[in-house]
């Protein structure tokens, strides 16, 4: 099976799930995150800001800040399909871009270099547990990551786990997948 198959397969049974199912597994995936050393040592921490029915990063991203943590997300450049992310300190600093994607505002939100983010918690539709993952078709993430020097995870369903994706040369495997029932440390199972 493609990537645009295992897609389209995973947004079907993504899409299935009741309001209910959905907020209290993303609950669940993110409380599992926050016991994370990882994220527990992280000061800044960059994630896409979510669309159902992906796992809400709107409770993480408010814990973030009770935590006293800095939170950036991704602003896309459609141009040369590349990404940069900006801190925000409030929803209010979001603005509804292309495929009902929300980002920074640039003009009130601040630019901060791939380096001094701690963690990226990056989203993805299908993943496998060494780690690798079919996202949305655009490949911002695969080129940010390419170049990004930091710990990386993501945040899934139990479901959206599968045994076997497609493998391409330019695809980079997350550290750690987080769902509702465990945490997968990716770089033992590809031992």
């Amino acid at each position: 099976m493609d990537k645009k198959m295992h897609r389209t397969e995973m947004l079907n049974l993504l899409n299935q799930m009741t309001e209910q199912q959905y907020k209290m597994k993303s609950l669940e995936i993110i409380n599992r995150l926050i016991e994370d050393p990882v994220f527990q040592a992280a000061t800044t921490i960059g994630m896409t800001i979510s669309a159902f029915p992906e796992v809400d990063t709107f409770e993480l991203m408010k814990k973030c800040w009770a935590l006293g943590k800095k939170v950036a997300a991704p602003k896309c450049h459609a141009k040369d399909r590349t990404m940069d992310f900006r801190i925000f300190e409030r929803i209010d600093q979001l603005e509804v871009v292309y495929m009902k994607l929300q980002e920074p505002i640039v003009a009130e939100t601040l630019y901060i270099k791939p380096e001094d983010i701690d963690l990226v918690i990056v989203p993805g539709v299908v993943f496998s547990e060494q780690g690798f993952r079919i996202g949305f078709g655009g490949g911002y993430y695969d080129r940010f990551l390419a170049c990004y020097p930091g710990v990386t995870r993501s945040l899934a369903f139990d479901f959206q786990l599968v045994k076997k994706i497609p493998i391409e040369d330019h695809d980079v495997p997350v550290g750690g997948i987080y769902t509702e029932s465990r945490m997968i440390d990716t770089k033992a199972v590809s031992k």
